[in-house]
């Protein structure tokens, strides 16, 4: 059965538009900017009762001309003297907001502003404007088989996963949520990308050097800002990845003309790639189109349906009977009264809020901090808000404050006899799967602050399969 959403009319009228300008004695030239924005309106609201009486295409793309001319409009009004920009800005944003048409059984989902380039052309207006807001986004993801699909995989095998990254995003969310809230982006859209990029984990690192919760390669990074600052790489920071992911967003809307799918592809794929095949391809080729689709690495063909399934899912998760937990995402700072490393405050702390304790919550609200490492009293650290009357009560004195220190002491003594002669014999360590800094060290006896120096390595250590490790100053 067709479904349409009728937007709700408003009205720019011309006589009302005159009297403003003889009121404040603007000329002719701005008062033609209003009528032409005015009679745009008007183009506009006829084309979309047409598209809800069932006209299809071609009252779509008389919709779609009707929206350019009142963004000619205000873009025009910006670059005149005395013309009134906000106005006509806070008008568009009403049309955009009335309402939006709801595509019919077997067509794909496309509000009438769905190409609009409202943002790149008044970047300033992002926040105001919000052309993807929760309502838009789910009329923008288009239910199709691919998407479909991968709604059955985070519901089947990938559901621990998805409830997981939901918990972490939780945590992180007043670190980053208002980066695209600022932007006029979803936030379904956020935690989608964060779900299927690192599964909530700051320091994920790919294969390929992808680091961080948005998975930001290293040269990609730097462009938006993110890089090695202080001997800690920023691409593991949560609200400058949310920021830098922001800003790349909008320069592929820019590209691309505000083509989701596409902006998606161009995150996973490489936009050199993306922008060559729509160039390529003829005027409005979508994502889905085979042209496109068929042209672009599995991967990629995969992660594009996974975020839309993530961030539908995330909007309508009780229709699919999935159940994300109560997180209460509040963060205060805690100021260490003692000596601690974050392993030794997971064990203190217990996990009476929280299933799987704050070994992870920790790491991704201080990211700059390894685990293991020892910080002195006064270190500050941003937690959870039931963390300080759990840090009171078992982490300064007591059995578990006891039984804790213990542990993470005993791990730092664990040293194999015969790892001396072996780093002597080879000289060099082959990071191997699930190898950490800690534990080269431990196994060569020498201190991972040792070799961290001796080969260059900066906090937070990341190590990669295959790495060969100079392990001088080991041994000794």
């Amino acid at each position: 059965m067709r479904r349409f959403l009728l937007p709700l009319l408003f009205a720019v009228h011309a006589s009302f538009l005159h009297a403003a300008v003889a009121d404040t004695g603007e000329d002719e030239a701005v008062i033609t900017l209003y009528e032409q924005f005015e009679a745009a309106a008007h183009a506009h609201r006829q084309a979309m009762v047409a598209v809800a009486a069932g006209e299809g295409r071609a009252a779509r793309r008389a919709a779609s001309r009707a929206l350019e001319s009142m963004l000619d409009s205000a873009q025009a009004c910006a670059r005149t003297p005395a013309c009134d920009t906000a106005n006509l800005l806070a008008r568009l944003d009403n049309l955009l907001g009335a309402g939006t048409v709801l595509a019919g059984e077997g067509e794909a989902a496309v509000p009438a502003a769905a190409d609009s380039p409202v943002l790149a052309a008044f970047p300033d207006a992002g926040s105001t404007l919000a052309q993807f807001n929760g309502r838009d986004l789910r009329e923008l993801i288009v239910q199709n088989e691919a998407v479909l699909a991968a709604k059955a995989e985070w519901l089947t095998h990938l559901r621990p996963q998805l409830i997981n990254a939901f918990e972490q995003y939780q945590h992180l969310r007043f670190l980053m949520w208002p980066e695209y809230e600022r932007a006029g982006l979803p936030e379904a859209l956020l935690f989608a990308i964060l779900a299927r990029e690192s599964g909530g984990r700051v320091h994920a690192i790919s294969t390929a050097g992808a680091a961080g919760l948005m998975q930001f390669m290293p040269a990609t990074g730097r462009r938006f800002g993110l890089g090695w600052v202080d001997g800690f790489d920023t691409r593991f920071e949560p609200q400058l990845a949310a920021r830098a992911s922001v800003l790349y967003l909008n320069e592929r809307f820019a590209q691309l003309g505000h083509d989701l799918e596409l902006a998606l592809a161009a995150y996973n794929g490489g936009e050199g790639r993306v922008g060559r095949l729509v160039r390529a391809a003829p005027p409005g080729t979508r994502f889905w189109d085979p042209v496109i689709f068929n042209a672009l690495p599995r991967e990629t063909r995969d992660y594009v349906p996974y975020v839309l399934a993530a961030a539908w899912l995330f909007l309508h998760a009780e229709a699919y009977g999935l159940v994300f937990p109560e997180v209460n995402g509040a963060a205060t700072i805690l100021r260490l009264q003692q000596p601690a490393s974050l392993n030794q405050l997971t064990i203190c702390l217990g996990n009476p809020n929280n299933r799987y304790g704050y070994f992870r919550v920790l790491r991704n609200l201080n990211p700059r901090w390894l685990p293991h490492d020892m910080l002195p009293v006064g270190s500050e650290l941003r937690v959870p808000v039931d963390v300080v009357p759990l840090y009171r009560e078992h982490c300064l004195e007591g059995p578990r404050a006891t039984q804790a220190l213990a542990l993470v002491q005993a791990r730092r003594l664990e040293v194999p006899a015969v790892a001396p002669r072996v780093a002597e014999r080879v000289g060099g360590h082959t990071v191997r799967s699930g190898d950490t800094l800690s534990s080269i060290a431990r196994r060569h006896g020498c201190s991972a602050a040792t070799l961290a120096r001796v080969n260059g390595l900066r906090s937070p250590y990341a190590l990669r399969p295959g790495q060969r490790l100079d392990l001088s100053g080991c041994g000794s």
